[in-house]
């Protein structure tokens, strides 16, 4: 009996499992957000994901089905993000996870910014849009509900102080 709960402990305090439930908790509450954003009426005429959509359609020659963004966001958030923030967890900067993951979403802004966005045709900090900063004000948001959401959770599973030691 000692040796299954032993496993189970080890499972639960390796940090994979830790950015894998922190990066679901960070999307579902991206995801809220972005639900609000539509149901408010807020900066209609900035849709990340539609962009998204007709990117990806782009890239491959064919239509893509709106849910195929919001997916596709949902496993990187998720899986991808989460562990990479898993893994960095400890040479990020602040005293908790909540601090934690303001850092890794100011980074992520930054990238999504700079890199993300011009590749959607949006320009830096989808300024092609003609909207002013509040593209990039809302999309720093995004992130930051995100990730805030991800160090915070992945902060109180880690308490155990075993994450990345595993």
């Amino acid at each position: 009996m000692a040796t299954t709960d032993q496993g189970a402990r080890r499972i639960t305090h390796h940090w994979a499992f830790k950015a894998a439930i922190a990066g679901l908790s960070g999307s579902a509450a991206h995801s809220l957000l972005m639900y609000s954003k539509s149901r408010l009426g807020l900066l209609p005429a900035f849709q990340p994901y539609h962009e998204l959509q007709i990117a990806i359609g782009q890239w491959i020659g064919k239509d893509v089905h709106p849910a195929v963004p919001w997916l596709l966001s949902y496993l990187n958030g998720s899986t991808v993000a989460g562990m990479l923030f898993g893994r960095s967890y400890r040479v990020l900067p602040g005293g908790s996870g909540a601090v934690k993951g303001l850092v890794f979403g100011v980074l992520g802004w930054l990238l999504m910014g700079t890199v993300a966005f011009p590749l959607l045709g949006l320009g830096l900090f989808a300024s092609d849009l003609g909207l002013g900063m509040r593209p990039a004000l809302f999309s720093l948001a995004m992130l930051l509900t995100y990730s805030i959401v991800l160090g915070t959770v992945y902060g109180l599973l880690d308490r155990s102080g075993a994450a990345g030691k595993s």
